[in-house]
């Protein structure tokens, strides 16, 4: 690779990130107002986010092939455009169905910017950048999800959630040109003549397997809190307006901290007790927003968001620093687990809430809680010998 900048890699790198993780949220704070302007169920428009993560889940891994046999740059190019084009058929359509479509393929399209990125990293970066640097890639997620909330249920009215698409579709166009341009061409020894690893031969690997495992159970929580969180919100004893429940997204700001912060807190007390910690963390907050309290749901909602993304962190850096070859397979391998976990989540979570409310949904995320923790377990155990 040649010699380049690495503040500018990584803005630019920043900026595709953060504009493609806008485009998965941006239904999410306005999924009642969808309810009524639809006239539908609350697992039906649900699927406005659910089918996002699906289809991310389901193209990670040719993706994952992809991006070991050809240049980051038509990938990054087609990927964008692709995106940009089904978020403005989300902006026109008075069909449900039509915008649960047009989301979905949105999902097909975003790990062209998101995982294709991660393996572009991880072969393009001396080890010792990577657990910080990674970190960063995370906090570029963060900043993406929270525009996308942001955009749908605050700087533009609720009611007029369909400019939100539009503003997203300018965003994600500006980062893929910006990219295209900027990102440096891998050398041809890069993109490796030599056989990669298949799949089935990472999974057979059971430290990388925890990993995966930790990413879905963490994933799986954290949507199903953040996807039903509006309608309990939105209820009694709370009544707020969506507005108010856009407002509380801002908690999701603590990620940006703990993204970099928890690749260098692995890097000075390992992967596992980061792991470990998160878990907790992430226990002890989600029980919180049981009580009928808005001072217990924000210090809830700040713990969630500091246990997750401590979580996530210090399973990204741990896979890759795992790793000498096959760095898109493996990633592609990390985000299906992960947003499968996800889209998983909020179809569970989602029956949950109908019958059993609230309740329900927190106590199926406490009982995945044991993913993160049995991975931060072994990883421990992997450090000590």
């Amino acid at each position: 690779m040649r010699e380049h900048s690495p503040l500018r890699l990584q803005l630019v790198v920043f900026a595709l990130v953060a504009a493609s993780f806008t485009n998965i949220y941006l239904t999410q704070p306005v999924l009642p107002v969808l309810q009524a302007e639809f006239v539908a169920n609350t697992l039906l428009v649900s699927y406005t986010v659910a089918a996002v993560i699906l289809g991310i889940a389901l193209s990670n891994l040719p993706f994952g092939v992809l991006v070991d046999r050809l240049p980051i740059q038509p990938i990054i190019l087609t990927g964008g455009i692709a995106v940009a084009l089904a978020g403005l058929v989300c902006a026109i359509t008075e069909n449900i169905w039509v915008l649960i479509g047009a989301r979905f393929i949105q999902g097909l399209f975003i790990p062209a910017l998101t995982t294709c990125i991660a393996a572009y990293l991880a072969k393009s970066l001396p080890i010792e950048r990577l657990n910080v640097v990674m970190g960063a890639y995370v906090s570029a997620t963060v900043v993406g999800g929270l525009g996308g909330r942001l955009l749908g249920g605050w700087i533009h009215p609720p009611l007029h959630w369909r400019y939100a698409f539009v503003s997203a579709a300018v965003l994600i166009l500006l980062a893929t040109f910006s990219a295209w341009y900027i990102l440096p061409k891998q050398p041809k020894e890069t993109l490796s003549n030599r056989e990669q690893p298949r799949f089935i031969s990472l999974l057979q690997r059971w430290e990388l397997v925890r990993i995966y495992l930790a990413a879905a159970g963490g994933f799986f929580i954290f949507s199903s809190v953040f996807n039903y969180l509006p309608f309990r919100l939105a209820a009694a004893p709370f009544n707020l307006s969506t507005e108010m429940i856009t407002l509380l997204y801002l908690v999701y700001v603590m990620g940006i901290f703990m993204g970099p912060l928890s690749g260098r807190i692995s890097n000075r007390i390992g992967s596992g007790a980061t792991l470990l910690g998160g878990t907790l963390l992430l226990g002890a907050s989600i029980a919180l927003t049981l009580l009928p309290s808005i001072l217990a749901i924000i210090l809830g909602l700040l713990g969630l968001c500091a246990g997750f993304f401590a979580v996530h962190a210090a399973a990204v850096g741990s896979l890759n620093r795992r790793l000498t070859g096959g760095q898109g397979r493996a990633n592609a391998l990390y985000v299906l687990f992960y947003y499968v976990g996800g889209w998983v989540g909020i179809t569970l979570s989602g029956l949950a809430y109908t019958r059993w409310d609230w309740q329900g949904v927190i106590l199926i995320c406490l009982v995945l809680l044991l993913l993160p923790f049995m991975a931060g377990i072994g990883e421990q155990r992997d450090a000590s010998r």
